[in-house]
């Protein structure tokens, strides 16, 4: 199935694993962020938009994905891959609201993020121009996004190669394992695209749609695992590659990842692997 990124709004879930943003150090940033659950994701954020109207940040209208880059961004230094799965839903509005979401493909994610301070909306830490962001471009088919569909064999892996070597960088997590995921996740997506309000770090997405005309479709990333120790304390510098992997554990195991990861040989059907290198502007890839 072609999937066309630009034609895509694009979006990430903030808080979707327990434990992340107390890694990432942005927990404080919600505190003040009413969910339904202690458990529930904390907010929507954009990354791109395929058109922007006057109340849309302009910034998002610059197609931040990239399939075998990362550009690093002058004057900052945090920087960090968020291992992520990414769906691509079909849009059905109903006027000016989202009234259902169907799940078409998923793949391998790098929400990557810049971690510092003074940004009052998320999406400034995640789209600073071209090849900020990547989704793999091996998209594997969604059969049922439900239990027992193709999902529940996935797991998510992230590697950092440096010198030669690969770290794992993101604990090795089962997709299914999201906080909210299947239908729960597909309801509340809706709703925060329907009505989440301009507040903290939050934004209104449903305003942003609609100067975007209405999409009909969006690419989701719902949500990045946690960091292992040396992914917490270790932020990527150029040269460094990024690895983020979507691999069946009914096929593979982590050892077998871990082989692959360290070897460059992770190119299969059935795994989705997104490869970016850390470059400087202008540098040939």
């Amino acid at each position: 199935m072609l999937i066309e990124l630009q034609k895509c709004a694009c979006f990430g879930v903030a808080g979707n694993f327990t434990g992340h943003l107390e890694q990432a150090g942005e927990d404080k940033d919600f505190t003040k962020v009413k969910t339904a659950e202690a458990n529930a994701p904390k907010a929507v954020f954009p990354t791109y938009m395929p058109h922007i109207g006057p109340h849309t940040p302009e910034f998002l209208g610059v197609f931040p994905f990239d399939d075998y880059s990362i550009i690093f961004p002058k004057g900052e230094q945090k920087l960090q891959i968020e291992p992520e799965c990414a769906i691509v839903f079909d849009v059905e509005w109903q006027g000016e609201e989202v009234k259902a979401l169907k799940p078409l493909v998923f793949g391998a994610s790098n929400d990557c993020s810049i971690r510092k301070q003074g940004a009052t909306k998320i999406s400034q830490k995640k789209n600073w121009g071209p090849a900020s962001k990547g989704f793999a471009t091996n998209h594997i088919k969604i059969d049922s996004f439900a239990p027992g569909g193709i999902l529940d064999r996935y797991r998510i892996a992230s590697f950092l190669v440096r010198d030669g070597k690969a770290y794992p960088y993101g604990e090795d997590s089962a997709v299914k394992d999201y906080s909210y995921f299947y239908g729960k996740l597909n309801e509340w997506l809706i709703d925060k695209l329907n009505h989440q309000q301009d507040e903290g770090p939050a934004e209104n997405i449903n305003l942003y749609l609609n100067e975007a005309l209405r999409p009909q479709r969006i690419m989701v990333s719902v949500g990045a695992t946690r960091y292992t120790p040396f992914g917490q304390e270790n932020f990527l510098q150029i040269g460094d590659l990024a690895l983020v992997v979507l691999y069946p554990s009914d096929v593979y195991t982590k050892e077998d990842i871990i082989h692959r990861a360290q070897v460059d040989n992770l190119e299969e059907d059935d795994i989705s692997v997104l490869r970016q290198e850390i470059i400087v502007k202008g540098e040939p890839v």
